[in-house]
């Protein structure tokens, strides 16, 4: 042995050596090493610091049960914090650092908690932090953010590839264990398409940690007798480094596949990580049972990990773990990971067994404590012995390392996402996953199940069933006979009275036994508030190593069995998902689609600086060389619509065709007013309202014939507008006769706003547009000029005489091109969506500003379009209530400010003269604020308690965080035209 690696065993490559480091120090590996091993075979025992109390961390496990060894692996815009060594596939150059310690990780200044630890016990933060007051934002806030997390992202872009995919089959086996293996070759066999997913880089599972012969050859040879089958088999698809994450509805399983997490240059035509989506007629979970540390005092020095991990780090990666090992167990197990170790070559001091009496065997000449319990362990960032008690004797024992091993648990987490709970069991001491249904069988140790051979016949039995489940005929899969099994049965130990030291828990978050007894004492006994009080099974590991400790703690402690203690909610992800895996390839510029009006080109080219809306690029203003800043552009838009003409690009709002005979009946029950009467040929401004009696949207609806009606909504609310009315017709009202189509995207539609707009309109539009022929709120099919048919609108947005055009999307720059230039004589100009707030907000009319799922009708100044003739509509019952009644609701008025030259700002809370700002002061807020160029000064639109009966008086207009106070008039919402000549001119 050179160190702590083997001079010989193990499944590694050893003729490919490999370079890596660590917090800046080179160490060499093997081909097929993880991290983890790789670490303990140069002696670097010390990986991390906890959370709370910065002690020394090492590694426990060596799986992704891992609550320790979370290192940062990477550089540059590929850093990875918090990834556990125990799974992360050794590659040549390959870069980590140890997390949560400074300055370096043997020399730690934040290891001056573990003094302050009886200050810092459960619930600390809740009691600690509450005074002085005025601590809070300036001292407290700052350290606790600053302290807080593990790892550290950076802020370099990620250069990597990510994608998602979806897969269907007829069974998913989850876990490539002894059963899943079974299960797999059993399904191949009889033809169904079988996916096998394994988290690990190797198929196996524990038969590569195990010295057991199967089949006359080794378990981890028989593995891959099975996996080489399997390869051979075309309906089977095998996806290592591949971790089931979640289970959904309709047996879809969330997959993230690690597609070149292993290698130091990721060839740039692959991505780093798929997201799978995995559609599964029947699903089979295998993924074993994760051995439960023990709870004694000083269990978290580095050293002590559970035995099923020393005898993987023994058997499969050819490493020790220490030189002279002790075991600590309450079952088989332990004595297992004692003749492996003796069989390597390696000292073992003692085993000490917490059972009085068991007929496990130790190695030839290891000394046995049976009875026995640990109380303390000696060392500091590596363990060197244990005090070690026996009917009221101690004794102290040297050893550098500890295998400890307090009974399995079940991995159970696929199958109770979905809300079922665990059921506890008294027999396996365990729990143990709920029925679920025969989508997802669970099988194996997952199941309960103690032995290999009984592994390997459930593998194959839950296959069979499957397969018969399908039509398929069963074939037969001969069982392999297993020798050197040992007995895994254990006795509950939860934790060890008497300890010396703290007892942990939860290794990462540094919860402890008296964590637990303080929840229990603070009336925080539930499993759920516990968790949250303690932070025990919180962070990254989610308690998989813990929380059935916990569990069984706390039951001891109130006198209960564990099933009435239960375990807390178990949620996708069962283990990190990668932002860069979920999102796939929406990034940067793909992030979500781009969509671009059919107008688009004509804004482009005459100037327009563009806004993202949504999804949506809207032309926000139209810069002229002279002008230096957007305010000009804009005031000149705005006061060029109110003398002449301008075009606005309004194709962004949603468009919805409603036909059927019961179209009107329909629309009248959507919204708040009348539908039915509507006669063909207008168009009527329309709110629609929620269920709870609040404004939900607004816009106009155009009768085109009798069952043929044009719905517009805002560009926001387009997509939910067309879902609700989906829904309301398939579930409230499925007996009308209605249907609809989503057309916002097959009509280009503009707004041509001004005095001037009929005069340049009659140019393009074949029709007599005078006001006896098209009066306002007129809509119908027209024909240009040129043979094209479009649909005109009077309506207006801006309080000009206005018209909206909507034509072919195809024509639609072609049409706005001609308008410009009909309307060049008559002095028209583009005008963006920044100039259409200002004309908005001068006119007093609404937007989401005002309607943002608080106000009613009469909030806003439109309860006179709340019919309460009409039978019935959605909302017109909870809009009765008290609360939506009440004369001090918050109301709809405008602000201008006393000093013509102050600013007021959107968002602002309103105030009395005199009055100190505070939440009972507090009268309402600015919705919209806009400079208005008409009036020469900013005006507001405002929220206000009982607004329309304070008009006239004065208020504060108080902006606290941006140091703003302004007092300001209330005045009517309508600044311009307020009895509205212009729209019918």
């Amino acid at each position: 042995m050179t160190g702590y690696r083997l001079s010989s065993g193990g499944i590694i490559n050893r003729s490919r050596a490999i370079s890596f480091r660590f917090d800046g120090r080179e160490f060499k590996g093997f081909e097929g090493d993880t991290l983890a091993s790789a670490l303990i075979a140069n002696d670097q025992i010390l990986v991390g610091r906890s959370f709370k109390y910065h002690r020394p961390r090492g590694i426990v496990t060596a799986g992704s049960a891992e609550p320790n060894a979370l290192v940062t692996i990477g550089k540059g815009g590929r850093t990875e914090p918090n990834t556990r060594a125990t799974v992360a596939e050794l590659y040549h150059g390959l870069e980590a650092v140890s997390q949560n310690r400074w300055p370096s990780l043997n020399y730690d200044i934040g290891s001056v908690n573990s003094l302050l630890s009886p200050f810092l016990g459960a619930g600390f933060y809740y009691k600690t932090f509450m005074w002085p007051k005025s601590f809070w934002e300036k001292v407290y806030e700052p350290l606790i953010r600053k302290a807080a997390g593990l790892g550290k992202a950076v802020m370099e872009v990620d250069p990597d590839r990510y994608e998602k995919s979806w897969a269907h089959c007829d069974l998913l086996v989850i876990g490539s264990g002894p059963t899943g293996l079974t299960a797999a070759l059993a399904a191949g066999r009889a033809g169904l398409r079988v996916i096998l997913a394994d988290e690990g880089f190797r198929f196996g599972g524990s038969l590569l940690s195990e010295k057991l012969s199967v089949g006359g050859v080794s378990s981890a040879d028989y593995a891959q007798s099975v996996v080489d089958e399997l390869k051979s088999l075309p309906n089977v698809t095998l996806m290592p480094r591949t971790t089931v994450f979640g289970w959904y509805d309709d047996n879809v399983f969330g997959a993230v596949e690690k597609v070149q997490k292993h290698v130091a240059q990721p060839l740039p035509e692959l991505p780093v990580e798929r997201l799978w989506r995995i559609v599964a007629r029947n699903a089979i979970l295998a993924t074993g049972a994760e051995e439960r540390p023990l709870v004694f005092g000083g269990n978290d020095k580095p050293g002590v990990m559970t035995s099923g991990a020393v005898r993987t780090y023994l058997n499969r990666y050819g490493v020790a773990p220490g030189h002279e090992v002790a075991v600590f167990t309450n079952g088989g197990a332990g004595y297992r990971s004692a003749q492996d170790l003796v069989a390597a070559g390696i000292g073992v001091s003692v085993v000490i067994d917490g059972r009085a009496a068991s007929s496990d065997q130790a190695p030839a000449g290891v000394r046995v404590i049976r009875g026995g319990s640990v109380v303390a362990t000696k060392g500091g960032k590596r363990i060197s012995g244990l005090i070690v008690e026996r009917s009221g004797h101690q004794e102290e024992i040297a050893c550098d390392a500890l295998a400890m091993s307090g009974g399995f648990s079940p991995v159970i987490h696929l199958a109770c996402q979905r809300g079922s709970k665990p059921v506890w069991s008294d027999a396996h001491q365990a729990f143990l996953a709920p029925d679920v249904g025969a989508g997802l069988a669970i099988a194996g140790s997952a199941a309960g199940l103690a032995s290999l051979s009984e592994c390997l016949k459930d593998g194959a039995d839950k296959a069979h069933a499957i397969i018969g489940a399908q039509g398929r005929l069963v074939g037969s899969v001969e069982l392999p006979e297993v020798e050197g099994e040992y007995d895994a049965s254990f006795a509950p130990l939860w934790y060890v009275a008497g300890a010396k030291q703290k007892a942990f828990i939860d290794f990462q978050n540094d919860v402890h036994i008296k964590d637990l007894s303080l929840a229990q004492r603070e009336a925080m006994g539930h499993v759920e508030h516990t968790k949250r009080y303690t932070t025990g099974g919180m962070a990254t590991d989610q308690g998989k190593l813990g929380n059935v400790n916990a569990a069984g703690i706390i039951a001891g402690m109130r006198g209960v069995s564990p099933a009435e203690i239960g375990t807390t909610t178990f949620r996708p992800f069962y283990t990190p998902v990668s932002f860069g895996a979920m999102a796939g390839a929406s990034r940067a510029e793909h992030s979500r689609p781009v969509r671009q009006s059919p107008l688009h080109g004509w804004a482009k080219k005459n100037g327009a600086v563009f806004v993202e809306t949504g999804l949506w690029y809207r032309s926000s203003w139209f810069p002229k060389d002279s002008e230096k800043s957007w305010r000009e552009s804009v005031d000149r838009e705005v006061l060029n619509v109110r003398a002449n003409a301008g075009l606005c690009d309004v194709s962004t709002l949603g468009k919805i065709e409603v036909f059927g005979k019961d179209a009107a009946e329909f629309l009248n029950r959507l919204y708040s007013n009348a539908f039915v009467k509507l006669p063909v040929g207008k168009a009527r401004y329309g709110l629609m309202l929620r269920e709870d009696g609040m404004v939900y949207d607004d816009g106009t609806t155009s009768r085109l014939s009798e069952d043929h009606f044009f719905v517009t909504t805002t560009t926001a609310y387009a997509g939910e507008i067309m879902t609700h009315m989906e829904f309301a017709a398939q579930t409230f009202w499925p007996d009308l006769d209605v249907r609809f189509v989503s057309s916002s995207d097959q009509w280009a539609q503009m707004s041509l706003a001004g005095p001037k707009a009929r005069l340049i309109l009659e140019q393009i539009v074949d029709e007599d547009l005078s006001n006896e022929a098209f009066p306002f709120l007129s809509a119908r099919e027209v024909m240009l000029k040129g043979g094209l048919k479009a649909r005109l609108f009077r309506i207006s947005f801006s309080g000009e005489l206005a018209y909206e055009i909507a034509v072919p999307a195809g024509f639609g720059e072609a049409v706005a091109d001609a308008i410009m230039e009909a309307g060049k004589p008559h002095g028209i100009c583009a005008y963006g969506v920044e100039a259409l707030n200002v004309l908005r907000i001068e006119k007093g009319h609404v937007t989401h500003n005002e309607l943002d799922g608080r106000t009613t009708p009469d909030d806003v100044g439109l309860g006179r379009m709340f019919s309460t003739q009409k039978q019935d509509f959605i909302g017109k019952r909870m809009s009765s209530r008290f609360g939506l009644t009440a004369a001090d609701r918050p109301q709809l008025v405008g602000l201008k400010p006393v000093e013509a030259d102050k600013e007021i700002k959107a968002g602002a809370h309103l105030l009395k003269e005199g009055a100190k700002p505070s939440m009972l002061n507090d009268q309402g807020h600015v919705s919209s604020v806009c400079f208005s160029p008409s009036l020469g000064h900013y005006i507001a639109l405002a929220m206000l308690k009982s607004g329309r009966e304070r008009i006239g008086e004065k208020i504060v207009v108080w902006d606290g965080l941006r140091g703003t106070e302004v007092l300001a008039e209330v005045c009517s919402p309508v600044f311009v035209d307020p009895d509205n000549k212009k729209l019918h001119l």
